[in-house]
């Protein structure tokens, strides 16, 4: 990717560069057009050599091998200055999204509902790196006791993601006293969450299989899916983990301390 980006700045410069000197040369010679007209009107030859694209392109092309750094300067700036508006873009999503992102009543909510920080997360049962993540998430919630993680289920990793989903939720609409249990169960589980698997865990749990079944169907629980699919598309989302703190999307499993740093952060700019 870099490579491309590299090559399209090289050729970029080198084009600019040649029609800047271009622009230049035809500037000089309107000048001097001007200020020779008696002559050029009195005599029968006129000078009227355009300026050489090749051997402009040539010169700025030694001049940038001469001097390669400038290209890192210039793919540096491009980078920082994508990276920039990116971050304008999320603020604003999370501006426009904030009740669904951190109020919605279908998303369980772990540790101090009145915390003063707000971790929400994006997280697939079948999603490898959010297993790993659990314990980072336990770890937050027992040593610090003003954090509060809202948990966005956004199953993407086929479908049996989505109907374990499916059965989460419904579990959470039934008993969600103990849907923080089903949901370490589930996810810290062996081998691939399934409807089955999720419908075990929920029964072992005290959750009657019918009833589970039946508010799987419930509109409601579609709904909640399309609003965090909508919200991840506006925040450009396509992997979990991802996190939501404060006005900035963290992707990946960044670790307990990587967390505990955006989570020290935040209640800093918070003052």
């Amino acid at each position: 990717m870099k490579n491309a980006i590299t090559i399209t700045i090289a050729s970029g410069v080198v084009g600019l560069g040649a029609l800047f000197l271009g622009y230049h040369a035809g500037t000089a010679r309107t000048s001097q057009d001007i200020s020779e007209a008696p002559v050029q009107m009195a005599s029968t030859q006129t000078a009227n050599t355009a300026p050489d694209r090749s051997a402009i392109e040539a010169i700025v092309k030694d001049y940038l091998i001469s001097n390669p750094e400038i290209m890192l300067d210039v793919q540096n700036a491009l980078e920082t200055k994508q990276a920039a508006a990116a971050r304008t873009g999320q603020r604003a999503a999370i501006t426009a999204n904030a009740d669904k992102l951190f109020s919605s009543p279908m998303d369980a909510v772990f540790g101090n509902p009145d915390g003063d920080v707000t971790v929400v997360e994006f997280f697939d049962y079948n999603c490898g790196y959010c297993k790993h993540a659990l314990p980072d998430m336990d770890a937050l919630l027992k040593s610090d006791p003003n954090v509060r993680f809202v948990m966005k289920e956004f199953p993407i990793l086929g479908p049996d993601s989505v109907k374990a989903h499916m059965v989460a939720k419904a579990f959470q609409s039934l008993m969600p006293g103990k849907y923080l249990e089903f949901h370490r169960a589930l996810l810290g589980q062996q081998g691939r969450a399934t409807e089955q698997t999720a419908i075990d865990t929920a029964v072992k749990l005290g959750a009657d299989e019918t009833q589970l079944r039946e508010k799987m169907q419930a509109p409601e629980i579609a709904t909640a899916f399309q609003d965090n699919y909508q919200i991840a598309n506006a925040l450009n989302i396509t992997g979990t983990p991802s996190y939501i703190i404060g006005e900035e999307v963290v992707p990946g499993a960044i670790g307990l301390d990587g967390l505990a740093q955006k989570i020290a952060e935040q209640r800093d700019a918070n003052g």
